[in-house]
């Protein structure tokens, strides 16, 4: 069992949503000063297809962000066709990120249909937060994306750039090859760091005169599918 407890104080990430027109030039730009993705492919080792199945209550209230589940995400991530996936909470608190994550095997997925946890298996603390909230899978996002790293000295920032975004309603906890596209004129680019944004990321911020915006993949995919958000007021997850 690989198995990942993560506290970041003053974690950080920034998103931007991007002109199709503009992805070129700054895929060209990522490539000439920051380093390939450790577990990218493709021609310059940096590009793979990623797979989210999201959990949510029957009444949406992390899609609404209604309380303590506008400050935390659960979902089960998927590289490519792996016959692994990762089950992660991501946890949002002001100045402080905290990220657990669990590498488990595809086929161990159908038993979170059931409201038995067998204790001992890799999962058990995933699937017992998901019956104490009573979280079900509501939705898969599914998208390509790009990723390159930069060393920093508190440590490895990531760019991403994701596109071809896709939405798929899910009762089950499975994956599907189907999806609605979203978000069709436009690309999510992601700047991660942990205390300060590194130079070369806000020289990319200037030459390329980004503006900061929000895009919850979550939000976007669930409203792509029907879905009308309700503002709350709560923290973003």
């Amino acid at each position: 069992m690989v198995h990942t407890r993560e506290t970041r104080a003053a974690a950080a990430e920034i998103k931007f949503v991007i002109d199709p027109a503009l992805a070129p030039a700054i895929r060209a730009w990522s490539r000439e000063h920051l380093r390939a993705d450790p577990h990218g492919t493709g021609p310059f080792e940096d590009e793979y297809e990623t797979a989210s199945l999201y959990f949510d209550t029957a009444a949406l209230d992390v899609f609404h962000r209604r309380g303590s589940y506008g400050r935390a995400k659960y979902r089960v991530r998927r590289y490519g066709t792996s016959d692994v996936v990762f089950l992660e909470r991501k946890l949002r608190k002001p100045g402080l990120l905290i990220k657990r994550r669990t590498i488990a095997a595809i086929d161990s997925l159908e038993r979170f249909q059931s409201q038995d946890v067998p204790a001992g298996w890799d999962g058990e603390w995933f699937h017992r937060r998901l019956l104490l909230r009573q979280l079900a899978p509501s939705c898969q996002v599914s998208y390509h994306r790009m990723a390159r790293v930069l060393p920093c000295p508190d440590g490895m920032a990531r760019l991403t750039l994701d596109s071809a975004l896709r939405a798929t309603p899910s009762r089950h906890a499975s994956f599907s090859h189907e999806g609605v596209p979203f978000l069709e004129h436009g690309l999510i680019l992601e700047l991660k760091y942990h205390r300060y944004l590194p130079a070369l990321f806000r020289r990319l911020v200037e030459e390329f005169s980004l503006e900061i915006g929000t895009a919850s993949k979550y939000r976007l995919a669930m409203t792509a599918l029907g879905h009308a958000p309700v503002e709350t007021g709560a923290v973003h997850a």
